[in-house]
């Protein structure tokens, strides 16, 4: 299911998406639901700005896979994160202006794992990698994202945009 919101973010509260929810449920929970919930690993909430450079994708993935070992998170869901770690900041690197922030948020009891990336909103112009390559070498990533998330959206604001995303245990 994709979701995307036009509006103001809010900061203040925690994120919540019942499985198997309505779109309207679930839409009442993005427009509810934070963006970026505050650093803080050994509680299940975890924040890192990100330079704007290819490089971040790497440094996101170490990040992430050192926050979900923390949070003991079983090794498939993790690898399955890690991956849409990397779509998200590739797709911000590549298609948005900085800043950019990686946001993971570990979702008791269930343990379901919020994934996001906010970043500055559309840039002008496309990245350097995309623009050196042709259609049929880019373009898959929302799909990996689809095919292993329970859930994901976009929500616009006038700071910027977050892209996120919801996986849960198989």
């Amino acid at each position: 299911m994709y979701i995307t919101i036009d509006g103001p973010i809010d900061h203040s509260s925690s994120a919540s998406f019942a499985h198997g929810s309505s779109p309207a449920a679930i839409q009442r929970n993005v427009l509810d639901s934070p963006v970026q919930p505050p650093a803080s690993p050994e509680r299940g909430r975890f924040s890192r700005p990100l330079a704007h450079c290819p490089e971040a994708v790497c440094e996101a993935r170490h990040a992430a896979r050192s926050v979900l070992e923390g949070w003991h998170v079983d090794a498939e869901l993790s690898e399955s994160v890690l991956v849409v770690v990397s779509e998200l900041v590739t797709n911000a690197i590549e298609h948005a202006r900085p800043p950019m922030v990686m946001h993971l948020h570990q979702e008791l009891p269930d343990g379901r794992v919020w994934v996001a990336v906010t970043d500055g909103g559309p840039a002008a112009d496309e990245g350097p990698w995309t623009r050196s390559c042709t259609a049929d070498e880019h373009g898959r990533g929302l799909t990996l994202v689809q095919a292993l998330t329970e859930a994901h959206g976009t929500r616009r604001s006038d700071t910027g945009t977050t892209h996120w995303a919801r996986l849960t245990a198989a």
